[in-house]
């Protein structure tokens, strides 16, 4: 087999069927998901060890099968042939090699064409601070991410830099200048990128994923230096990313966290991807604006009433979860059961379409 000819061809239907991911595992065809549901390609041969092997390494570098063969796992993006990027997983499994690749279409969608909230057209116009997007692995969080930075892109002349673990969505040639690292390729980590980047003029810092103590502090640095500064989190609420970002620094340090916190936080976009009735998923977002209540809780220690705040100021721009799953039922885009299994509080959902 030639194995990157095989390759191509598995990505080329991937791309055919708008799947989301290919999975590749031995003892079993190429699966790719659509929808949320794993299909198999079953007019596939059943893949072998030796299939695996020849079809991972024929997408990595030199560089990166040194380094899958001494950590037995590794991120990397791959683009297909101008036809699309894919986030590619190799992991080792009972002695043999499988892959998991994300597609990333070459489009990047409009903040509209997502079905986001329009207050992150207000988010993307801020000269300074901290925006954070969360939610759990697959809701969608780099691709609402991308649509914020190339709307920024497309209107002001600024300079952007990124930090990504590996770089997902690639930007055209606008306003902006857009300079993207990633990790084990352009920089050693992101800790070492965010703090070079203060050297680098930029006006907007991206961080693809804030996973540890520095990397989270130097990102809350960079928002407070003047810098408009976009991270995400895998967390499930606005409530719940104060809470994590918190507890990562030893508690000495908590309350001067939570006082760098409360004076940097623009905003939170909390999302999940929920089954649209008529096919596809829809973004459903709860949405904190950081005004001088919200502060006030952070530095105050009272994060527990957050989720009140945001109930009760609507007006402001606020969204909670539990009501805009409501709006959504009401609407008929997505189902009652699908927003009763998505919800953080179920009984919460049917009280208010009652």
């Amino acid at each position: 087999m030639e194995y990157l000819t095989y390759l191509k061809k598995l990505l080329d239907i991937a791309v055919k069927e708008e799947a989301s991911d290919l999975d590749i595992s031995v003892g079993h065809a190429p699966n790719i998901r659509i929808t949320g549901q794993l299909v198999p390609l079953s007019q596939e041969k059943i893949i072998t060890p030796k299939d695996s092997e020849g079809i991972a390494f024929s997408m990595m570098t030199e560089l990166q099968k040194k380094k899958f063969i001494e950590e037995k796992e590794i991120d990397f993006s791959y683009d297909h042939e101008g036809k699309g990027r894919f986030r590619v997983n190799v992991f080792s499994q009972r002695g043999s090699i499988s892959m998991a690749l994300r597609f990333i279409p070459s489009k990047i969608r409009t903040i509209e064409e997502l079905s986001l909230p329009a207050i992150l057209h207000e988010f993307t116009g801020r000269p300074q601070g901290l925006i954070l997007v969360t939610g759990a692995t697959s809701q969608g969080k780099s691709t609402t991410m991308a649509a914020m930075i190339d709307e920024i892109n497309h209107t002001r002349a600024a300079h952007i830099i990124t930090v990504e673990d590996p770089i997902e969505y690639t930007y055209p040639v606008d306003r902006a200048i857009i300079d993207q690292r990633e990790v084990a390729v352009d920089t050693v980590s992101f800790g070492n990128a965010l703090r070079a980047s203060f050297r680098q003029n930029p006006d907007i810092i991206m961080v693809g994923e804030m996973r540890d103590l520095e990397t989270i502090s130097m990102t809350i640095t960079a928002a407070e230096t003047g810098n408009l500064v976009f991270g995400t989190l895998h967390t499930n609420s606005a409530a719940q990313t104060i809470h994590r970002i918190v507890d990562v620094f030893p508690a000495e340090q908590q309350s001067q966290i939570r006082f760098q916190l409360s004076s940097s936080l623009l905003g939170i976009i909390s999302q999940r991807l929920i089954p649209r009735i008529k096919g596809g998923f829809i973004p459903v977002c709860e949405v904190l604006i950081c005004n001088n209540a919200v502060s006030n809780l952070i530095r105050e220690n009272k994060i527990h009433e957050i989720p009140a705040v945001i109930e009760t100021s609507a007006k402001e721009g606020m969204i909670s979860l539990t009501r805009a799953m409501v709006d959504l039922v009401r609407k008929k885009e997505i189902s009652l059961q699908n927003a009763m299994d998505y919800a953080l509080d179920p009984a919460e959902v049917r009280n208010m379409l009652r």
